[in-house]
């Protein structure tokens, strides 16, 4: 697999995107999305990192971030993802513990759980239109889909809260006063 290069630094809000391992759809059940909702809200307030967009799909998840320009942020989606992963392996075990087999694997001779694909996408959304454009392409991705007839069906993304429902799984950072200048 050819190494993906990140550009860290650019001051510029971030599209990025990440699969569960084998694209099984992990993220399918409510408990698993609330409990990477409640992952992903420890990591933006630890390093400061804010969030314009998001959506949790039953297989991958986009997120459109920005974050402080000193953050190598593969390295924050990294532990986004090693955090969320045990927690839901967690729920797993106790909720589903037959569904754990198909993402258990031996690494080197040692037994071992992948909840999510190694690596992820990161995009660098250098104009503001393009980070529009990321944030309208999450909430419309679940219609694409075919999961919901329009995107406010979705609870799992930041449609609603565009939309302006305050009651949704997590805040949306103000998009106008970090947008470039």
């Amino acid at each position: 697999m050819p190494l993906l290069r990140h550009y860290d630094g650019l001051g510029t809000s971030r599209f990025i995107t990440f699969c569960c391992y084998h694209r099984f759809q992990l993220l399918r059940p409510e408990k698993i999305k609330s409990l990477f909702i409640e992952c992903l809200k420890l990591v933006l307030d630890k390093y400061d990192i804010k969030i314009f967009g998001y959506v949790l799909m039953p297989e991958h998840v986009h997120l459109v971030l920005l974050p402080p320009d000193n953050i190598k942020l593969g390295r924050i989606i990294g532990q986004l993802k090693s955090k969320s992963a045990l927690a839901s392996i967690a729920y797993m075990k106790i909720s589903s513990p037959e569904s754990l087999r198909k993402i258990t694997l031996k690494s080197e001779g040692i037994l071992c759980r992948a909840f999510w694909q190694k690596r992820c996408y990161d995009h660098n959304c250098r104009t503001n239109d393009t980070t529009i454009e990321k944030i309208n392409y999450c909430h419309k991705n679940p219609v694409i889909r075919g999961l919901v007839q329009s995107p406010g069906n979705w609870t799992w993304s930041s449609y609603n809260w565009y939309n302006g429902k305050r009651d949704v799984p997590i805040q949306m950072d103000d998009l106008q006063a970090n947008l470039l200048q």
